[in-house]
């Protein structure tokens, strides 16, 4: 079965988008050669995707506009924490955290590009 291997993130400020990315997650950023195009590293072991970093080409989506890309989501051990440290870093809530029966606590996020990401805290039983 077809699995994520890399997402990217398209960025109007990509040193803004680094800088949210770092705060909120830890995630690593290294430049791609001379490129404008930065790899992002996730984590070191177990299940998870690296991805790319790179500037927005064309216009910045609408503020309020439809979803325009691949929503990715990430696990972490407190989704309230994560919820303080994404508006720290400037992020605004897309959709509150809601409480999903099996699957956890949910919750959709807009960065400081305007991109939608996910954040999952799995019930206790399922870490």
């Amino acid at each position: 079965m077809p699995r994520p291997v890399h997402f990217e993130i398209h960025a109007a400020d990509p040193e803004r988008a680094r800088r949210f990315y770092e705060s909120v997650f830890g995630w690593k950023f290294e430049q791609w050669g001379e490129m404008p195009y930065w790899m992002v590293m996730t984590g070191e072991e177990g299940p998870g995707v690296n991805g790319g970093l790179l500037p927005r080409q064309g216009s910045d989506p609408a503020p309020d506009g439809p979803v325009n890309g691949w929503v990715m989501t990430t696990g972490v051990d407190d989704i309230a924490v994560t919820d303080k440290a994404i508006a720290a870093a400037g992020g605004t809530v897309a959709l509150p955290i809601q409480d999903m029966q099996g699957v956890g606590k949910v919750g959709y996020y807009k960065d400081t590009e305007g991109n939608i990401f996910g954040v999952i805290e799995p019930p206790a039983e399922m870490r």
